[in-house]
């Protein structure tokens, strides 16, 4: 009887403690699962999950939240950008609320050929020193239109046709600049269709255009599917990435004429428009291989393509280490790895065969590649990899962080960078080592709320599109009340603010346009559909036998334990910041057994 007892006792520990455990599981602690204070960039986490934008501690205490979240970008004033409806693939307008949700801001695209959608940024134009807005918006054109740019006709009509614009407005919401791919195009086909490369030449002469009549991808609804930009205002440059496997670099300081929109969109579209550099599969341009397919179909190869499905382009900011190269999360996708995974990848665009840089970008293909060879246990064939690539974070099981769709990729002030997998709401902060120092899942989920326990679910059950590291100094926090309010999961996942704050100072503030309107709260994202299980049970992380420290943050507060109930030995934190402790957890079940095997050594006796 005892033994039946101990026993059940055993493998109720074990079924308790294994989700932070093991390292494959189908049922997981969301929210906090593991922090290294000492490694650690110090600082709150803004994330967005159906519908709700959330700033959280670093124990995963939300000190913050606004009724808004698709793609929430923080701005200087402590306001929220956003999209007007919880749908990153198309939400047709932008909204910005002050840091206590009220609306101060709104922008709709009303030309019926636009469709906005994924991206879109705050810059500051130097030009016309004023702050204006940038987002990704899908062109429509006709028939008519694609045959006139050197579109095949054997693919004619070419009926819901879209190819993707870069559209800057004003304050008032004015357009001021706009680039489109479709001026920017060149095809080697045929000598009598439009934007035919010349004689003797193909589109490897070409590679600051795109080919029309891209194979196996003649144009069509969403043809590019771009789902980040980012502006850098030193260069007065735009980078935008598409899905497909490339994210480009446009000049926009010599295509932009202040007061003077008709001009600027005419410099946008001619040759100062075309591509100063491009990343990520030269044979779009006939200068590299394509992933090929050989006889025996068990096999691939993804040739000289570097990034597929990749989300989150931006340029590494001033200051930063790798400052000036470009940060972008590589989902993995279409690059026939076998068992592929998710990346997060810095290049460095100025890198030349030599391995030094110069003043100028590098045509990747001219950099070179090296070939290498993954560890045989992962079954991925040999890759050749572009040296441009300086830098790369990837789990070592293929199967730690992946995400097929999402995702992001921020590098930090210690040199650490803090990656987001859309897919399974899966935050790390990493060394430039690649060890992991800080974990979170996100808990909220679209049909069941906010999870204690996330079970096997669905990919996007509990989605994060991105993740974004905030410094304790940001000006958007100035003057901010901060106050741990507690982990998603004990406030039910709805928004709660504390007190207002006071205003921010003059200098962190910045001046809005106030319009009309409301923003749209419709909910549109994946479906769960699956039935989650009735009973959750909390798994204690582990928390490295740390003594409790102040995190800086919150004067008096343990950095780990919202109601600052720490131990001599260690702070009592389980996943989300809740009260207990995995030693403990780890002591009984160490008991258990020893017990165990006292009554096992009896009955042999």
């Amino acid at each position: 009887m005892k033994k039946i007892i101990l026993s059940t006792l055993l493998v109720a520990l074990l079924a308790h403690a294994s989700v932070a455990l093991s390292y494959q599981a189908t049922r997981g602690p969301t929210e906090l699962l593991y922090w290294d204070q000492n490694q650690a960039f110090e600082g709150y986490t803004l994330f967005a999950a159906h519908g709700t934008t959330y700033l959280i501690d670093m124990a995963g205490n939300v000190v913050h939240s606004w009724k808004i979240g698709t793609n929430p970008k923080l701005l200087a004033n402590g306001h929220i950008l956003d999209a007007s409806k919880n749908d990153p693939s198309g939400f047709g307008g932008l909204v910005e609320v002050d840091w206590d949700g009220k609306q101060v801001w709104q922008y709709t695209e009303t030309r019926k050929d636009y469709a906005l959608h994924h991206d879109f940024v705050r810059i500051y134009n130097p030009k016309l020193q004023a702050e204006t807005t940038l987002y990704i918006a899908n062109r429509s054109l006709t028939d008519a239109q694609a045959l006139a740019v050197g579109a095949d006709p054997k693919y004619s009509p070419y009926k819901d046709a879209q190819v993707d614009a870069l559209v800057e407005i004003d304050s008032e919401g004015n357009v001021i600049w706009e680039w489109w791919f479709l001026d920017h195009l060149i095809q080697d086909d045929d000598s009598t269709w439009p934007n035919f490369a010349g004689t003797g030449k193909t589109v490897a002469d070409w590679p600051g255009r795109l080919d029309v009549n891209l194979p196996g991808r003649p144009l069509k609804k969403d043809w590019l599917h771009c789902n980040s930009l980012d502006y850098n205002e030193e260069l007065d440059q735009v980078v935008v990435n598409a899905v497909g496997g490339e994210f480009y670099v446009i000049d926009h300081g010599n295509t932009f004429l202040p007061g003077d929109p008709d001009g600027s969109l005419a410099l946008a579209a001619g040759p100062k428009g075309d591509f100063l550099y491009r990343y990520g599969d030269p044979a779009r341009y006939a200068q590299g291989d394509p992933p090929s397919i050989p006889d025996n179909w068990t096999t691939a190869n993804g040739g000289h393509k570097q990034i597929g499905g990749a989300h989150d382009i931006h340029w590494i900011r001033p200051g930063l280490p790798g400052a000036g190269h470009f940060l972008v999360f590589n989902n993995g996708q279409y690059l026939f790895e076998l068992t592929n995974q998710s990346y997060a990848d810095e290049i460095d665009p100025y890198l030349g065969k030599s391995g030094t840089d110069g003043p100028a970008y590098v045509n990747p293909p001219d950099a070179g590649y090296t070939v290498y060879e993954p560890p045989k246990d992962t079954a991925k064939p040999k890759q050749n990899v572009s040296k441009q690539r300086v830098w790369r974070y990837g789990t070592l099981s293929p199967s730690g962080m992946a995400s097929h769709i999402g995702g992001s990729a921020q590098r930090l002030a210690n040199g650490n960078t803090l990656v987001c997998a859309d897919t399974e709401g899966h935050f790390v902060e990493v060394t430039a080592a690649g060890e992991v120092v800080w974990e979170y899942i996100s808990p909220v989920t679209k049909e069941k709320g906010p999870l204690t326990v996330m079970p096997d679910s669905i990919p996007m059950t509990n989605s994060v599109f991105r993740a974004l590291r905030v410094a304790p100094d940001d000006p958007a926090l100035a003057g901010r009340v901060l106050t741990p309010l507690g982990p998603i999961t004990d406030l039910g996942g709805q928004p709660v603010t504390p007190e207002p704050s006071p205003e921010p100072s003059p200098e962190a503030a910045m001046d809005v346009v106030t319009q009309d309107g409301a923003a749209g709260t419709e909910e549109v994202g994946a479906e769960d559909g699956v039935e989650l299980a009735a009973q959750e049970l909390a798994a204690p992380s582990d928390t490295g036998g740390r003594a409790p420290t102040d995190s800086g943050m919150d004067s008096g507060v343990c950095g780990v334990c919202p109601d600052s109930q720490c131990s001599g030995s260690g702070c009592a934190v389980t996943p989300g910041g809740r009260s207990g402790s995995a030693v403990w957890i780890l002591l009984v079940l160490a008991a258990a057994l020893g017990v165990l095997r006292l009554v096992r050594a009896r009955e042999v006796q």
